[in-house]
């Protein structure tokens, strides 16, 4: 007897990451998009930092009430929104004349972005086994950074060989119109996927859950599962309300957790290369099209980064690949921001910057989301999500709309030469070590339903308490949850 359908699942999974595509052109088509914005609407510097920082406040606003939206009216059918939203986006803002309609543009693309960062891998980890799990959230994320590599790509082709002043008029309009591509890809295949078993299950569909659990094990492991997936749900079911979570002390702990890893993520700086590395890489360059071109090999060292991470996640675990993650990328950060500083010339801070890039993709850029999917409780995990992830994104909103005064700023500029972003970024890598090793359990084949006990062991306050799961992550067995 099949222990699971990883056909089936791979599949489905598959369609439901086309949605990271999306999410990852959408955040770096601004990459390209925005000196050319800036002159073309004579921006000043805060103006250039709230054209790309403002959609991080839908962000917020999309990832705050996902999880309302997703409970009520299923994870496939918010999906689905999230990518006409998208279409809307990009064509409206490839469309502005103005800062004012660009912005609003912008924003609608924002609760899109906030909305499907959220409610991706929350459907992912829902369907997928439990031994399987960060490999299929890593395949959105390599989904996601495949999109931003393309947006790399896509900005050079269309900026190649033009002039700088159609560049200024019209290329960036193409950058942007560009994302209606991967949205129609997207809506033309999320019809084939089942809604989430868990999500069926919460709603009282038992019918339904059991079919879907069904197809993607076998119905003994499907009705064994459906079980553990009820008795979790009738636990505390008032708590999966906003304020149920804030009066619960070992939910409030949970979500803090979550809340810490999504800003210790924005912290380490990795937005300020994906939205401004040609801005960025111009501090050394001094050429648009060639801190363009530039910005592909960032792209690509992030691409081979998650593709070693999805392939060891599984193995080597969640936490050793965070902390030792987060001290390379303090390290690679402060090589950077001496290399600035000393003005070194040549490839030499590229290098640094792509190393970062490269160990970051191996660590956090996956590690960080899959975290965030798979350590709340099911009665919470829709709501807490979107919790976790307003607050990435609220963090995501300070660096991206400060890093463009500091890298303007002439104190800086002539004391700094553009590292003194990249050293206050290697501050927060180090917070993120000291927190991995404090704070997080090692969730590696532990089902959804076992992990809750898990992260409370770390609590001094519930470890009395908390008891751990039976499963032993070293060596799961399949039988026991998905």
């Amino acid at each position: 007897m099949r222990k699971h359908n990883l056909r089936l699942i791979l599949f489905i999974c598959s369609i439901a990451s086309l949605s990271g595509v999306i999410l990852g052109y959408d955040a770096s088509v601004i990459s390209g998009v925005i000196d050319p914005l800036t002159e073309h609407l004579n921006l000043s510097p805060w103006e250039s930092g709230w054209a790309v920082s403002n959609v991080i406040l839908g962000c917020v606003l999309g990832a705050w009430g996902v999880g309302y939206i997703s409970d009520r009216i299923g994870r496939k059918s918010t999906l689905i929104i999230t990518a006409i939203l998208f279409v809307i986006s990009a064509v409206g803002a490839a469309l502005s004349n103005s800062l004012t309609d660009f912005v609003i543009y912008r924003l609608i693309g924002g609760l899109a972005v906030g909305m499907a960062s959220a409610i991706t891998p929350l459907y992912i980890a829902e369907v997928s086994p439990k031994d399987w799990r960060g490999r299929m959230l890593g395949l959105q994320q390599m989904l996601m950074v495949g999109g931003q590599v393309t947006v790399y790509v896509v900005n050079y082709l269309i900026a190649r060989g033009m002039s700088h002043a159609w560049i200024v008029s019209d290329g960036w309009r193409w950058m942007l119109a560009s994302g209606v591509v991967p949205c129609v890809l997207f809506l033309l295949l999320v019809p084939f996927m089942p809604e989430s078993p868990r999500w069926l299950a919460l709603k009282g569909k038992t019918d339904g859950a059991l079919k879907v659990l069904t197809r993607l094990s076998n119905a003994q492991h499907a009705e064994h599962l459906l079980q553990e997936i009820l008795a979790s749900a009738n636990v505390h079911t008032a708590q999966s309300r906003q304020s149920g979570i804030l009066r619960d002390a070992r939910a409030r702990y949970i979500l803090l957790i979550g809340c810490a890893i999504a800003i210790l993520q924005q912290v380490s700086g990795i937005n300020i290369l994906l939205y401004y590395a040609p801005s960025l890489l111009q501090n050394i360059t001094g050429s648009t099209q060639a801190s363009l071109f530039q910005s592909i090999f960032l792209g690509l060292a992030l691409l081979v980064g998650v593709a070693i991470c999805l392939s060891v996640i599984d193995r080597i675990g969640r936490t050793p690949l965070l902390r030792w993650g987060a001290m390379g990328c303090a390290l690679c950060l402060m090589f950077t921001s001496w290399a600035f500083i000393a003005q070194v010339d040549g490839v030499i801070p590229v290098i640094g910057l792509v190393a970062f890039v490269f160990i970051f993709g191996m660590s956090w850029s996956l590690g960080a989301w899959l975290l965030i999917s798979e350590i709340f409780p099911n009665r919470m995990r829709a709501v807490a999500m979107g919790f976790a992830f307003s607050s990435m994104y609220v963090a995501n909103f300070i660096v991206t709309q400060s890093f463009p005064m500091m890298n303007r700023s002439q104190v800086l500029m002539a004391h700094f030469h553009g590292a003194f972003p990249l050293m206050l970024c290697a501050l927060g890598s180090l917070v993120a070590f000291w927190f991995v090793r404090r704070f997080l359990p090692e969730t590696r084949g532990v089902s959804l339903e076992h992990i809750e006990p898990l992260m409370l062991s770390k609590s001094h306050r519930f470890a009395s308490t908390a008891q751990r799961p039976t499963e032993q992550p070293s060596k799961p067995e399949w039988s026991n949850s998905n």
